[in-house]
């Protein structure tokens, strides 16, 4: 059996639409006229009862009259992806005549051929400012998400630079200590050139003078100054190994 065609007339008819933000409470209202000459009763219904208050949720609504009930959507985050499924049922009946002592037992003892109902569903409309400012609220967070990562890697190398240092350290010790042995090593060469030089010029003295006294004192200078310049060479190579020590303690 087909149920009957609702009585009432409803505005809206088919949707209640709620206005954002929805940062506060929003109320959509709801227009049940009466347009017969026998009292009706109604009652409000939906399928998500915690975000909804609505006044009056029932009640009679006589000959020709008009009741209006309001819709009030709780405050909650508004995600635009989020599919909408909230929906509301009107119900109603004619009432009986006679002396009704109580509306809840008319409706547990009514049967389902005489309950009309009619379905409206929830419309959430965003204003273009209020989307456009969410879509901002989202892009900033997807920045802050992206760059967080970049600040930690641009912290990162603090620490490996120190490692590279001291890492490092001992080579710069062996450049310098190569470097101060090239030096000692050369001041070595110069004397050792200075050393033959003197030679030289003693051999060559030598020849040139016949007398044997002075043959026996240019002697004596030919030995002395090869023991002069070992012991020159014999400092210089004991402050190149206290140099070196110093490098590596």
């Amino acid at each position: 059996m087909s149920k009957l065609e609702q009585v009432l007339q409803l505005e809206p008819y088919h949707e209640l639409r709620f206005k954002g933000p929805f940062t506060d409470v929003v109320t959509s209202e709801l227009v049940l006229k009466n347009p017969l000459d026998k009292k009706v009763c109604f009652k409000v219904k939906t399928t998500a009862p915690r975000r909804y208050c609505v006044r009056p949720n029932g009640g009679i609504i006589d000959p020709n009259s008009t009741v209006t009930v309001a819709v009030m959507l709780q405050p909650f985050e508004y995600d635009p992806n989020e599919k909408n499924k909230h929906k509301f049922m009107v119900q109603t009946m004619i009432v009986p005549e006679g002396h009704i002592e109580n509306l809840e037992n008319l409706w547990k003892n009514a049967s389902g051929e005489k309950i009309m109902d009619s379905k409206l569903k929830c419309v959430f409309d965003m204003p273009a400012q209020e989307q456009l400012q969410n879509n901002l609220n989202l892009s900033k967070e997807e920045n802050l998400t992206t760059t967080t990562p970049q600040l930690l890697t641009q912290d990162a190398p603090v620490p490996t630079r120190t490692m590279e240092t001291s890492r490092d350290k001992p080579v710069d010790d062996q450049r310098k200590m190569k470097d101060t042995l090239a030096l000692f090593q050369n001041e070595n060469q110069k004397l050792k050139d200075e050393n033959e030089r003197l030679k030289k010029l003693v051999q060559k003295d030598s020849f040139s003078k016949k007398a044997p006294s002075d043959g026996g004192q240019l002697s004596e200078q030919q030995t002395a100054l090869p023991t002069g310049i070992h012991v020159v060479a014999g400092i210089i190579l004991i402050f190149v190994g206290i140099t070196i020590a110093k490098l590596f303690l």
